[in-house]
């Protein structure tokens, strides 16, 4: 690849913890043997605030809806249509197939059939995150999940923070707690019995959405007993730019990553000297702006983690973005160039094309999802959509003239295989020996 290093990250490699990994293990241990008191322990010890209580009630609803502000709700109602819209299409563009075997009585098809239960889980940090609510909770109801739950960790007060609340009932969550961390992840996968009021927590078929290393290592340690959407990393962009781009966007956007997490992974690859000197002149000026709100995080994960290139043109671009398999990909091309780029683009989570496509409208409004494939994993992953809820259910149905169609290469394959048994349950339909 024609590419020259600008800037290079200088963070550490990420790799195993077994210090977390032991943590974790801990603590689901602890949820399957004490259920809901480890919970409230837990929410103490990590979340700082012990839940009023596990599961929300009616009244703490309408607290919500009190408390949040009126503008905050609107956006919400139209972030939940424009994600429930998209949902609904995935959902009709997919069919349930059955076909005949024209040469035999033989019909073969398969039914996509929702999971019956999930648990979304909305993470708790600096900032509440309603939008995570509505994109998980959201999803799954357009899947036609049954019983959609909800856990997201205490704020001040413990309790849910009132956003949040909204947020799943604005999305229609059957049941809602406060728990988070590894706890809450425990407690979805293997269920966790009553503390006091309540009837506990029930498990569920499938856990998804995003958390911190700790509910990302809590969903890998379950994952089997239980289905998980995927493991969420740090959060990432990679920016592509020509020499159309406005250093100002590209330096706005490689922030708004960056101030997710210092290990947030922002990257930008440009055809245009001058297009990265303006990026460096606007990142030096923002990250030396008292009114940046997140600036330690951004100048951390910038720091850290932050990657220039000079690519000598948009094939060697999309090149290294194929490879990278970021979680988010920004064309800001000529437009011209956009969608033949777009088209050769074969590895990213979510893609947002043109001078005026930044993140956060796939993370906010547009409707699409922003609970996506990280740390290279958009190489075989997706992001969450209404598929990760469904199964396809395959069946058969055989006639007596299907069986004797298909008896003599079934049973030779399975006598080439040892499996004698198999061939005695086709043999005997057809009364042969059944030895």
């Amino acid at each position: 690849m024609g590419l020259t290093v600008i800037k290079m990250a200088r963070g550490k490699a990420s790799g195993r913890d077994g210090a977390l990994e032991e943590t974790v293990r801990g603590v689901i241990d602890e949820v399957r043997a004490r259920g809901e008191a480890a919970l409230f322990e837990y929410a103490e010890r990590f979340d700082g605030a012990r839940p009023r209580g596990m599961r929300v009630g009616p009244q703490a609803f309408r607290d919500a809806y009190e408390a949040t502000p009126a503008r905050t709700t609107e956006a919400l109602h139209l972030a939940h249509e424009r994600i429930l819209d998209f949902a609904r299409k995935q959902r009709s563009s997919l069919r349930e197939l059955s076909c005949m075997d024209g040469t035999c009585a033989l019909e073969l098809g398969f039914r996509l059939l929702p999971v019956e239960s999930c648990g979304c889980y909305v993470p708790a940090g600096r900032y509440p995150l309603p939008s995570s609510a509505l994109m998980s909770v959201t999803t799954a109801r357009a899947a036609g999940v049954r019983r959609v739950a909800a856990t997201s960790p205490p704020s001040g007060g413990g309790e849910v923070h009132p956003a949040v609340l909204v947020a799943l009932d604005i999305a229609g969550a059957d049941e809602v707690y406060c728990a988070g961390g590894a706890g809450a992840i425990a407690a979805f996968a293997y269920g966790a019995s009553a503390c006091g009021e309540g009837g506990g927590i029930e498990r569920v078929d499938m856990i998804v959405g995003p958390g911190n290393r700790f509910v990302t290592e809590a969903k890998r340690q379950v994952a089997g007993d239980v289905g998980i959407d995927g493991l969420a990393g740090p959060s990432e962009v990679l920016v592509i730019a020509d020499g159309t781009a406005k250093p100002a966007f590209i330096a706005a956007d490689l922030l708004a990553q960056a101030e997710h997490d210092p290990e947030a992974s922002p990257c930008l690859v440009a055809t245009d000297m001058g297009v990265i000197d303006g990026v460096l002149a606007e990142l030096e000026r923002r990250l030396t702006d008292p009114g940046f709100h997140a600036r330690e995080t951004a100048a951390r994960a910038w720091a850290d983690n932050g990657v220039i290139y000079l690519a000598d043109g948009l094939d060697d671009a999309v090149e290294l973005a194929n490879v990278r398999a970021p979680e988010h990909i920004e064309l800001q091309l000529d437009p011209a160039a956009e969608r033949s780029v777009a088209e050769r683009l074969s590895a990213y989570g979510s893609l947002f094309v043109g001078h005026y496509a930044p993140v956060a409208f796939g993370d906010f409004v547009s409707g699409t999802n922003h609970i996506l494939p990280t740390m290279g994993s958009a190489r075989f992953a997706g992001g969450l959509w209404v598929g990760t809820f469904l199964r396809a259910a395959f069946h058969q149905f055989i006639s007596k003239e299907a069986c004797a169609a298909l008896a003599d290469p079934c049973v030779t394959l399975a006598e080439t295989e040892g499996l004698f048994a198999h061939s005695a349950s086709v043999r005997i339909r057809l009364g042969k020996s059944s030895v």
